[in-house]
């Protein structure tokens, strides 16, 4: 969710009109096993057709010319294409190319005096980095004593996340956009950010922090978080662009999608990932005044930040990844709807366009382009695993059957640049390989170890800590670089002697070491004499059933409408993925919603 743009202060009145979309009818056998098996290996064979484009065509440049066959760079010189397609590489089960990679991919060096975007240095390669460190377990690589808080990429991913860490010293802690490798923020560089790229680190940064025990990473990412949340207007609603020196909005439309997306998806996925409620309790302040002001026949349309009056009656393709964002918090009827909307304009088009004009039932003039966004796959993938609806499925072979038919060339894929003609444009951005054939071959991979139900797991042990792997809580950034939230108890919160101590010697106190401490966090595990587990809200985010044995806190049960809650150590992990393997809830992760 990325490229945004200044919006037009235009303010438009209209007599509502949308595209009433008839919901598909798929019949129940149709997407059979052997279905679904051809179309991931026509997934699999899209994917490579691309990668070996970019291997043969550009590589070591960013990113592949599809057209032409050659490669350029575009967001930093530093293989980006690679980098991104690593975390897609272990999805589809390559260990062999994924190694090779890693090999690679060691040697490289960020000490560059090179400008670059701090927004999306930090979700693709940071976010990378990471999600390949903590996939590396499963593809055979020699793992470091002490993984996954040690590792050649984690150190690498620390080395990128430190020089990003000069954009984040302004006055208010929000950051810069750019920053220079080797030297910091550029000295003219403009105090204008727009909101995700202030709101768009708490995933990638938290991991950071919890892996490597440096708690400053995550401090700069919740600092720019709440410096974003006391900005909002009086009717809680933000803007698109900011001033990070003196906290004014530059740009006052407010909406879902371009400019702002992230941001609202990260407080959801990062109160998932490192158990802070508080974030969660912003989303659901946000979405109030969303429904509120914004929706319209399920149509999220942008307003004035300050009123709510309506200011551009558009759909965009950045906000198709809303409907993936309701399905996680359990709002997948809503979600449906939105769902559907956005396929009428692909059945219309073919493509989902950057800009649709719901109004005049046309594409935007000059945003009528489709870059191979991922956003709509990712929602039909989120909101399948929530419903387990077969017309969702049919929804993604219809992008898959447009990709094919409309876009690949003899070396890879290309940018539709008019939907209306189909016209190519001679780019295949990193994020067709990081995010859109990843979420294509997750629909249609029901059994792929991302889908994980919590029932199983991988128990692992660093120094006097333990954790479980690969039970299916996996995060992904805005880049769908999956996280898996156990690693983070391996290397941060309580010891395993702390969490014994506490759940049979509850009244004796209990104490973190300084480097596991953090503003307004808190841990604790609920009596284990307590015969079921409450089922949270989160359980279609995460895929994690939860078996009676496991015990429930009080009050981790109660509602975040009243005061807030302090948020907790642990990874929302709970019952089969909790340390030693024990079915117990870690309290502060149940939440009414």
């Amino acid at each position: 969710m990325r490229y945004w743009f200044t919006l037009c202060l235009i303010l438009v009145w209209w007599d509502l009109g949308s595209i009433s979309g008839q919901r598909p009818i798929v019949p129940e056998t149709y997407y059979t096993e052997e279905h679904l098996s051809d179309l991931r290996d026509e997934v699999r064979e899209l994917f490579y057709h691309a990668y070996n484009g970019y291997l043969n065509y550009a590589y070591p440049l960013d990113e592949l010319q599809p057209l032409t066959c050659r490669g350029i760079d575009t967001w930093g010189s530093y293989s980006l294409t690679l980098i991104d397609a690593l975390s897609t590489l272990a999805v589809l089960g390559n260990h062999t190319e994924f190694r090779r990679v890693v090999n690679v991919l060691s040697e490289l060096s960020f000490d560059s005096d090179i400008n670059v975007s701090v927004f999306e240095t930090n979700i693709r390669i940071v976010g990378g980095l990471l999600s390949a460190h903590l996939l590396s377990h499963r593809t055979g690589i020699n793992l470091e004593p002490g993984w996954p808080c040690n590792g050649p990429l984690l150190r690498l991913a620390e080395d990128v996340a430190k020089r990003l860490l000069p954009a984040f010293n302004s006055s208010t802690g929000m950051p810069y956009g750019t920053v220079n490798l080797r030297h910091g923020v550029p000295p003219n560089e403009t105090p204008v950010t727009c909101t995700a790229g202030v709101g768009t680190f708490i995933i990638e940064f938290g991991v950071l922090s919890r892996l490597t025990q440096n708690p400053e990473y995550e401090a700069v990412a919740m600092k720019a978080l709440k410096a974003l949340w006391e900005h909002r207007s009086g009717i809680g609603l933000v803007g698109n662009h900011i001033n990070v020196e003196t906290g004014q909005w530059i740009a006052t439309d407010a909406g879902i999608g371009a400019a702002i997306d992230s941001y609202y998806e990260y407080l959801v996925k990062g109160s998932a990932l490192l158990s802070r409620p508080e974030l969660m309790e912003m989303f659901l302040h946000y979405l109030d005044g969303i429904n509120r002001y914004m929706r319209k026949d399920d149509w999220y349309f942008w307003v004035t930040m300050t009123k709510g009056t309506v200011s551009l009656p558009v759909f965009q393709n950045l906000e198709a990844y809303w409907p993936g964002v309701l399905s996680t918090i359990g709002k997948t009827s809503d979600a449906m709807k939105s769902i559907l909307n956005y396929h009428q304009v692909l059945k219309h088009l073919g493509f989902v366009p950057e800009m649709y004009d719901v109004q005049q039932r046309e594409v935007r003039p000059q945003r009528e382009g489709y870059p191979l966004r991922p956003e709509f796959i990712e929602s039909l993938m989120f909101l399948y695993r929530a419903t387990m609806d077969k017309n969702l499925l049919a929804m993604g072979e219809d992008v898959l059957r447009a990709i094919q038919h409309s876009t690949r060339t003899p070396c890879g894929y290309a940018t539709v640049k008019d939907t209306r003609d189909h016209r190519l444009e001679d780019r295949m951005e990193s994020f067709f390989l990081a995010e859109t054939t990843k979420y294509l071959f997750l629909l249609f991979d029901s059994d792929n170890f991302i889908h994980g139900d919590g029932m199983s797991g991988k128990p692992h042990r660093v120094a006097s800590r333990s954790c479980m792997l690969d039970t299916g809580a996996y995060i992904f950034n805005t880049e769908a670089h999956p996280m898996d939230a156990g690693a983070l108890d391996c290397c941060h919160g309580p010891t395993d002697r702390d969490i014994w101590q506490k759940v049979w010697f509850p009244k004796e106190s209990f104490e973190t070491s300084p480097s596991d401490s953090y503003d307004d966090v808190t841990s604790f595990l609920s009596s284990p004499s307590i015969e079921t587990c409450k089922k949270t809200a989160w359980q279609s985010f995460l895929w994690v059933k939860h078996p009676l044995q496991c015990s429930a806190s009080l009050s981790a049960s109660k509602s975040w409408s009243g005061k807030r809650r302090k948020s907790s150590n642990f990874s929302l992990m709970t019952c089969e993925a909790a340390p030693f393997m024990q079915r117990f809830c870690v309290g502060g992760e149940v939440c009414d919603i």
